[in-house]
């Protein structure tokens, strides 16, 4: 038996096309994450990914969604499931322990110019 809740449903296939070619129109083919740019002949690579996760918020401007290649959109839903399983590492504001960096690569740059004159 079809279901909306696991998106097999001919409503919900519907729903989906036209939430789609709406967020096809309103954004660049290019992915939200990593920037791939896409063209009509690998289009399907390229899908909608709500942000909030609730399949059925579509506002019109179009303000709940973002393109995201097969790739980034598995990865995103991905950490959500590792989040809830207990694998993943959630880091909360305020406790994040890391430092920042400090090299600069280009700090003596103008010494090593003016070695080579």
């Amino acid at each position: 038996m079809s279901s909306d809740y696991t998106g097999t449903s001919a409503a919900y296939a519907r729903q989906e096309a036209g939430y789609r070619e709406k967020a096809l129109k309103i954004y660049p083919w290019v992915c939200g994450r990593c920037s791939r740019e896409f063209v009509y002949s690998n289009l399907r690579e390229l899908t909608v990914h709500h942000v909030d996760h609730d399949h059925t918020n579509n506002p019109q401007d179009g303000s709940n969604w973002e393109l995201l290649c097969l790739f980034c959109h598995d990865h995103e839903h991905e950490k959500y499931t590792d989040a809830d399983n207990g694998q993943g590492s959630v880091i909360r504001a305020g406790e994040d322990d890391h430092q920042a960096a400090t090299f600069n690569p280009f700090a003596d740059l103008k010494a090593m110019m003016e070695k080579k004159k």
